[in-house]
């Protein structure tokens, strides 16, 4: 399972790459791989104040729909446009071309419950 060291993880199977005020947050290949064939994703918090926890959106595979939580405080700035046609790249390219979401993290927001990639792969057991 790939699980990119420079990247922080939720409980939840989010990833967080952190660059400055900006979050770019996705779904881990762990998450990917149990839920199968993604065929829609839904996000309709764009511009909006969410906090840590927060249901920003929904991930529809054949089988299931899964809620997406905010791992960090913030606005959501950006939907990748490319789910809407491609949703597939949530199976293909988890950590590249199918990150979801960007968000302008509030001053200070709390980054204490991220894990490294090690803790992450260990809350798999």
């Amino acid at each position: 399972m790939n699980t990119p060291a420079e990247l922080k993880y939720t409980k939840d199977h989010e990833w967080v790459r952190i660059e400055g005020n900006t979050a770019t947050i996705g779904i881990t290949d762990f998450a990917q791989g149990e839920l199968g064939d993604i065929v829609f994703v839904d996000v309709e918090s764009v511009d909006d104040d969410l906090s840590t926890g927060d249901v920003f959106g929904s991930v529809e595979a054949v089988k299931t729909v899964s809620d997406l939580y905010l791992p960090v405080t913030g606005k959501v700035t950006e939907f990748n446009a490319a789910l809407e046609d491609q949703p597939e790249l949530l199976n293909t390219d988890p950590y590249g071309q199918g990150w979801i979401i960007k968000v302008e993290m509030q001053d200070g927001a709390d980054q204490s419950e991220l894990l490294s990639a090690e803790e992450y792969q260990a809350s798999l057991g």
